[in-house]
């Protein structure tokens, strides 16, 4: 692959590059000079070197941060914007010539240096870079100038981009979903009556009238089992039910996709979220929605090469996984940190209520790991053991106080399969308290203090939040109050304002009154990217009683590229919109007992937004869930390849407990799936202005948040010990 890139050093530049080349030059005549007067490659990374060190350590704390002498959020807040240029060349430099697997082109080898591309192109206009990558390399000497300043924007302007976007609760967004409703129900009718569709649970008695029918059919929305026996399963299906509102160009790509074997399965109450009349004033308000159902041509292209993001997820028997951790399933246990692992049931929950397009598990959709025979699923007679086993793993370990059981997702999970979990839960986290009493203080393990369930169902499904429940909820939460569990989260993914509707908002309520706190992990997609649109979810989730938890920049290759913004744009979300959300630390305490009063939490959250004059509560953090090291948005941009796909270098978000193996693992290089440009050209075609989006070249450093309270686990009485168990602290990388 060596070979490769070093013919590509022979390959001439296009017209474009060359302008935007002769531009670069003309704005940096100490670089054209540099470029010009070099001999070979070592006299032009050491001239521009030496340039650029001259300028940085008239600051010391930007020449401490670049040398990683000085760490952390209150360092990385010294830095100016002409510092984060200056910092980013000379990374660039002292990785020069770097070779690193670019899994977004199946493996293929990059090879980054492009102070030497730059030169290539001076002097021979060969290289191959592409124009995306000396626009690049433009934005990036202009910020090093100064010319090319950072102007935060005001909450005015933050909160005239949330303006924006409407909220599922607009009684207009509401009249045109019952038109939707109406629609889609009537063709199910159509379909029941044709005999193309049957369900013996959902079927229409002899001589019933259409109007009967209707009504019939109009009950049984209210049902969640209707929508998961109903769900669009085809392309042409799809179409209809969006009243054959679907241009040639996307039911071809979807065509595609159903021969490649990609599952479609969509609800009938999630498919009505979906604009078909476009009102005038939500124009590209449900494509956050949209590009969660449609799959793009990159997702087509790559299915059948998809690699595993999760290294951690690759578990052979006897062996530990990436994090150091041995499990004792392949499939049913997944863990990275020290706290906290995943349990996944053999049940309907490793199913999901509809297939995102974007989801981080396409790998295991396409190995058919999952997958929505939901009748296959149902749990065995052997499960109910096999879940004894799998507790007994967290009742045995020294340090795990925290589950979440997921899938899929957990309320697929039929009522009678979930509480049969939820009892084992009580049971194996009730055996580990009696055990503690036989040991001395310093040698207890971990007690369990929170249990969580993952779901995207009060989003998909929120008819799936019924009396019977919320009953079993809120019988567990009384039951496991009493032996030390402190917090029981539901854990849920909107992804965008107009999913919260009238009926997700009922779910929420259910969930609150069972004593369940409800939180909030954002997809930052890039249609949900957009300036305003994260703020004003945020906004609207903390109305009805939801606090925003994480918000993660899309995880995976090539195949989820066109959903990927890039983490330079969650950096300046962060720092330019979600800043007009930032919690002042006097409150800090009030909201820490947030999860100790789920059912009063909604007029909680009201009563100190208006206090503390905040439009929303930002207690969520802008992360990549990267493969092995866990949530971080700790980077530097290390490297740029030819097509202006840049290298992001990652490291541990050092504000939280890891495993120890992870000592061995404290890097992780990225390389995002599109550039800048590209993104800036996508948001454009979705109706942005780019100008709005100036400052985004800039942002190629960025620092994890701390964690905000809420979210800290609650102290033991007792000193826990430092003892590992189910771990091998020396990994093999």
């Amino acid at each position: 692959m060596t070979t490769n890139n070093h013919q590509l050093d022979h390959i001439a530049i296009s017209v474009k590059s060359h302008m935007l080349l002769r531009q670069l030059m003309k704005e940096n005549p100490i670089l054209e000079e540099i470029m010009r007067n070099a001999r070979n490659e070592t006299e032009v990374l050491v001239g521009v070197r030496n340039w650029v060190l001259e300028e940085i350590k008239k600051n010391k704390d930007a020449y401490l941060f670049y040398k990683r002498e000085a760490h952390g959020r209150e360092a990385f807040e010294k830095l100016s914007w002409k510092d984060f240029a200056a910092i980013r060349i000379l990374d660039y430099i002292d990785n020069a010539g770097r070779e690193f697997e670019d899994l977004n082109l199946r493996g293929e080898m990059a090879i980054s240096n492009p102070i030497h591309l730059i030169w290539l192109a001076v002097t021979n206009g060969t290289g191959g870079a592409k124009p995306f990558f000396f626009k690049d390399m433009l934005m990036l000497f202009k910020q090093f100038r100064g010319e090319y300043k950072r102007t935060i924007p005001s909450r005015e302007q933050v909160e005239a981009w949330m303006d924006r976007w409407c909220s599922g609760l607009d009684p207009r967004i509401v009249k045109l979903r019952e038109e939707n409703k109406e629609r889609i129900l009537k063709i199910i009718i159509r379909l029941i009556d044709s005999g193309e569709i049957s369900n013996s649970k959902f079927m229409f008695s002899e001589g019933l009238s259409k109007e009967q029918k209707y009504l019939k059919a109009l009950d049984w929305w209210d049902n969640h089992l209707f929508h998961l026996r109903f769900a669009v399963r085809s392309p042409d299906l799809l179409n209809e039910m969006l009243d054959n509102s679907l241009d040639p160009d996307t039911m071809k790509v979807l065509y595609e996709a159903e021969a490649k074997g990609i599952p479609f399965f969509v609800n009938p109450y999630y498919l009505s979220l979906l604009h078909v009349r476009v009102p005038y004033f939500a124009v590209g308000a449900d494509l956050a929605i949209r590009h969660y159902v449609i799959y793009s041509q990159k997702l087509i292209d790559e299915y059948g090469n998809i690699v595993a993001w999760e290294k951690e997820d690759k578990v052979k028997p006897g062996e530990p996984n990436a994090a150091g951790w041995y499990l004792p399933s392949e499939h049913n246990i997944h863990r990275r940190y020290p706290e906290v692992a995943i349990l996944i049931p053999d049940t309907m929950g490793r199913a999901c209520g509809g297939l995102c397009a974007s989801c981080q598990r396409m790998y295991d959709f396409q190995r058919g790991n999952l997958n929505f025979n939901l009748d296959k699923l149902k749990p065995k007679q052997t499960w109910e053991e096999k879940l004894d086993g799998l507790l007994e793993y967290f009742e045995n370990d020294s340090q795990l106080r925290d589950i979440l059981i997921t899938g899929g997702d957990a309320l697929m999970s039929s009522d009678t399969s979930l509480k049969k979990i939820l009892d084992k839960v009580y049971q194996m986290a009730a055996n580990k308290v009696e055990a503690n009493k036989q040991r001395p203080d310093g040698e207890k393990y971990a007690q369990f203090l929170r249990i969580r369930l993952g779901s995207r169902l009060p989003v998909y499904m929120p008819q799936r939040v019924t009396p019977d429940l919320v009953k079993i909820l809120g019988d567990f939460k009384k039951k496991a109050s009493a032996i030390g569990i402190k917090q029981f989260f539901m854990q849920t993914h909107f992804e965008s304002p107009m999913e919260v509707t009238p009926e997700a908002r009922q779910a929420i309520k259910l969930l609150n009154s069972a004593g369940w706190t409800v939180t909030n992990q954002h997809v930052f997609t890039t249609a949900a990217s957009r300036r305003g649109h994260a703020a004003k979810l945020r906004k609207v989730l903390n109305e009805i009683g939801v606090i925003n938890y994480y918000t993660f920049s899309v995880k995976g290759y090539m195949e989820n590229s066109f959903n990927f913004a890039t983490n330079e744009r969650a950096v300046q979300e962060q720092m330019e919109e979600k800043v007009i959300g930032k919690i002042p630390e006097q409150y800090y305490s009030q909201i820490k007992d947030y999860p100790n009063n789920a059912d009063s939490i909604e007029s909680e959250m009201a009563k100190l937004m208006q206090e503390s004059g905040l439009p929303f509560l930002g207690t969520d953090r802008n992360v990549l869930n990267l493969p092995g090291v866990g949530k971080s948005l700790t980077f530097r941009t290390i490297g740029i390849t030819r097509y202006g796909r840049r290298i992001l270098e990652f490291e541990l978000d050092h504000t939280r407990r890891h495993s120890p193996a992870m000592k061995q693992m404290d890097k992780v290089i990225i390389i995002e799936s599109k550039s800048i440009s590209e993104y800036l050209r996508q948001i454009n075609d979705l109706g942005e202005e780019m100008d709005d989006y100036a400052s985004i070249w800039g942002y190629s450093i960025g620092e994890t948040e701390q964690r905000i309270p809420i979210y800290d686990y609650p102290g033991y009485d007792y000193e826990v010990t430092q003892n590992y168990t189910n771990l091998q602290e020396e990994v093999k990388m």
